[in-house]
């Protein structure tokens, strides 16, 4: 795991604060105590106080505030009132929303109160994603939101070892192909951003260089056309099956003078359906660790647990937060 344990390292660096809205999930109280413990980041989680701290299993130097009770309860009603106002959203109606931890701990994040934010241990995906959207909004330049999967390939049986950046494998169905160059585009800065890697992007499909014509292999190679006008310097190709993207000899024999030689570290599936499988095959039978999925495209870091995440998964989560975090400050 030595990519991973360099972002580890990031992390710890140059501390950020990380809020995390289900402080009254066991999982997640673990967590923020192993990611404080460790240095990783400083931790608020949200929850009343009495609950959040009989979960700890020992000492808790995290903040913990209760939403309903908080002192900038008024304030964040205020601010998300304003955010949504013209969508018929009222005062009372802002101040109800804001109690839920959810929002309020976005909240935190837009009003810089905090770095970023954790949640999905109990919120489904769709609902942390939509309040992200809402309250922290799409950054400059994105048009989308997407999410990612750091896969750690690490055990002496693998044969393909380190770390890769699947996407996308959690959130976009069915992206056209201006939606899939962005993703692409965006999962190349991540990879850079956060594990340091130089990108090498497959954009994967069934086939490659044309052996096979059908419309699904169309918006591949439309896309990579696209993301190649955008970022002439990255070293992305597509259409691509998996094999000549990672097998060297095979990608000099279907993909001659491909710019990634068969050793592509970021792999563009082209739609959910084939990222969820890939990167669960990978996980199961390859028993490669997923960390993720980890949302890309917003204005400030707020991302989405699993909801059979543990404890590690959680403190994980802070840990790619946080560097996160760093590299927005770093872009601002």
């Amino acid at each position: 795991m030595k990519d991973f344990d360099a972002l580890m390292a990031r992390a710890r660096a140059d501390r950020k604060h990380i809020v995390l809205a289900e402080g009254e999930d066991p999982r997640v109280v673990e967590g923020a105590r192993l990611a404080v413990a460790d240095g990783i980041a400083d931790v608020t989680l949200l929850g009343r106080p009495d609950v959040v701290r009989s979960l700890a299993a020992g000492p808790l130097a995290a903040r913990v505030v209760d939403p309903a009770a908080a002192p900038d309860l008024a304030r964040h009603a205020a601010g998300f009132h304003d955010l949504r106002r013209h969508k018929g959203v009222t005062a009372e109606q802002a101040l109800e929303t804001v109690r839920d931890p959810l929002y309020f701990a976005n909240m935190m994040v837009r009003a810089g109160d905090a770095d970023g934010s954790v949640a999905g241990a109990r919120y489904t995906s769709s609902d942390t994603v939509r309040a992200a959207i809402q309250v922290v909004g799409i950054g400059a330049g994105h048009e989308i939101v997407s999410s990612f999967f750091i896969m750690l390939l690490c055990e002496d049986f693998h044969r393909f070892r380190g770390a890769f950046i699947f996407s996308d494998c959690g959130l976009v169905i069915d992206p056209n192909a201006r939606e899939l160059a962005e993703i692409a585009l965006t999962s190349a800065d991540t990879a850079r951003d956060l594990l340091g890697l130089e990108p090498r992007v497959a954009m994967l499909s069934f086939s490659t260089k044309g052996s096979a014509r059908h419309a699904l292999a169309d918006k591949v190679i439309e896309a990579t056309d696209i993301a190649r006008a955008r970022r002439p310097g990255l070293k992305i190709d597509g259409e691509l099956q998996l094999d000549a993207a990672v097998v060297p000899e095979i990608n000099a024999q279907k993909a001659p003078g491909s710019p990634i030689e068969g050793r592509a570290n970021v792999f563009i599936f082209p739609d959910l359906q084939a990222g969820n499988i890939a990167y669960k095959i990978t996980e199961r039978l390859g028993l490669a660790k997923a960390i993720g999925p980890i949302l890309q495209g917003l204005d400030k870091p707020a991302n989405d647990l699993s909801r059979g995440c543990s404890a590690e998964d959680v403190c994980r989560a802070i840990a790619v937060t946080a560097v996160q975090a760093q590299a927005r400050a770093k872009q601002s």
